[in-house]
């Protein structure tokens, strides 16, 4: 027992005595197998390869000097601490490593991740941005810039408690790994504010994956049955359209996703939803025009009923006088048509994004993709086309995998062209 004032002597490391009966039970082994034992052994805890030779040689060679460290400094030296002097100063460790694998991949990760939703952290957000931005600069290609915010998330961690406003932060988490590709990478950069990459995307595209992200997360969080009705607002900015440095970007996004909230939640009775954002308010970057059709707009038509509506049939007149007019005053936004169902989500343009329907399960014919909702798709062919009652398609969308789809036509129209434009609703 050491004596009152004296410091007791450090107890060696589970591991160094499960070594030091190691040491005793190697030197009772032939020299072969004791070889094929250290290399295994040497391998798991230092990853090197060395053969069997060169394991035997380090084990003696660790041995004394663990020894030799000891008696200099006065107190008992841990095995490892031995081992990575010896592999060091022989040139079998160029990198020490002073941890397992395993344990450095967590660290890294944890570095970069947010412990919340399994996101990204702002921290590699600007690390991802300038590499994202030089490699776009160097192959002259478009990056886009996505920053989104939950509108009224306050009130639900007033209301509901932050355990609740958790859960609706990983619900965008997981709506956001939902919506992406592999190449876009999503960010928590914020409290209640993320950040997309998107390389490789112009504004169509960015635009109609921001309407898609905001209306699956509509839907993501209605089992939570939340009585603040939490939303999601979104900005978008465009390499090299709008600017070409990484703070610039930002400050535009920024600037357009408090445009849209300015623009979107109206004061309302009771906090009731927002009110749909017109086309006019619409808050995107300057190249995202929206969509014109020529010709006649098409009548509506009931998803119930598949026939036109009482004002469609009221505004036939005026359907006429448009027709009337020449072709080069016939340029006008793509009306909206009306259904007896009303929509879980608005429809997003695919316009001008090569979006296009590869139909039957041979794949014989191919229609382009004019817009597409939670309910169906709008298809149009180039030529006067007959579409079955049901049919097979697959959907190719951008920022979309393929699509694998059964469709039911609900409406059809003849366009001016020549061409058959056609509703669909999707079949389970």
């Amino acid at each position: 027992m050491p004596s009152p004032g004296t410091l007791a002597p450090a107890r060696l490391p589970i591991e160094d005595t499960y070594l030091e009966l190691l040491a005793d039970t190697l030197e009772s082994l032939d020299l072969p197998a004791r070889g094929q034992f250290l290399q295994r052994f040497l391998r798991t805890i230092s990853h090197v390869e060395l053969r069997e030779s060169e394991c035997v040689q380090v084990w003696d060679e660790t041995l004394a000097r663990r020894r030799a460290m000891t008696d200099q400094a006065g107190r008992q030296v841990a095995f490892k601490a031995a081992l990575m002097d010896v592999l060091t100063s022989s040139g079998f460790l160029r990198v020490p490593i002073i941890i397992e694998h395993e344990d450095l991949k967590k660290l890294e990760l944890n570095a970069v991740t947010d412990p919340l939703t399994g996101l990204y952290n702002r921290r590699l957000f600007g690390e991802s941005f300038e590499k994202e931005l030089n490699r776009a600069r160097r192959y002259t290609q478009p990056l886009s810039l996505v920053i989104l915010d939950l509108h009224r998330f306050k009130e639900v961690n007033d209301k509901h408690g932050h355990p609740q406003g958790d859960e609706v932060l990983r619900a965008t988490a997981a709506t956001l790994k939902k919506a992406l590709r592999t190449s876009d990478s999503a960010f928590r950069i914020g409290g209640d504010e993320f950040a997309l990459l998107l390389p490789q995307t112009d504004a169509q595209q960015a635009l109609a994956l921001s309407r898609r992200v905001e209306a699956v997360f509509a839907e993501m969080i209605r089992p939570l049955q939340l009585e603040v009705a939490v939303s999601m607002d979104h900005g978008i900015s465009i390499f090299p359209q709008d600017a070409e440095q990484a703070d610039q970007l930002i400050r535009i996004a920024d600037e357009r996703l408090y445009q849209q909230k300015h623009n979107n939640h109206r004061k309302t009775v009771n906090g009731a939803r927002r009110t749909e954002t017109p086309a006019s308010e619409e808050t995107a970057p300057a190249s995202a025009t929206p969509a014109v059709t020529t010709g006649p707009p098409p009548r509506p038509i009931s998803i119930e009923t598949k026939r036109p509506s009482e004002k469609a049939e009221n505004n036939r007149e005026a359907d006429a006088s448009v027709s009337a007019a020449p072709p080069s005053a016939q340029v006008v936004p793509a009306p909206a048509r009306m259904f007896a169902v009303q929509r879980k989500a608005e429809r997003v343009s695919m316009v001008g994004t090569n979006a296009y329907a590869v139909l039957g399960e041979q794949g014989g014919k191919r229609a382009r993709v004019l817009d597409l909702g939670f309910g169906g798709v709008a298809i149009e062919f180039d030529s006067r086309e007959e579409v079955p009652e049901n049919l097979f398609a697959v959907l190719h969308v951008p920022i979309l995998p393929p699509v694998r789809v059964n469709l039911k036509p609900v409406w059809r129209q003849q366009t001016a062209q020549g061409g058959t434009r056609v509703g669909c609703s999707f079949v389970s």
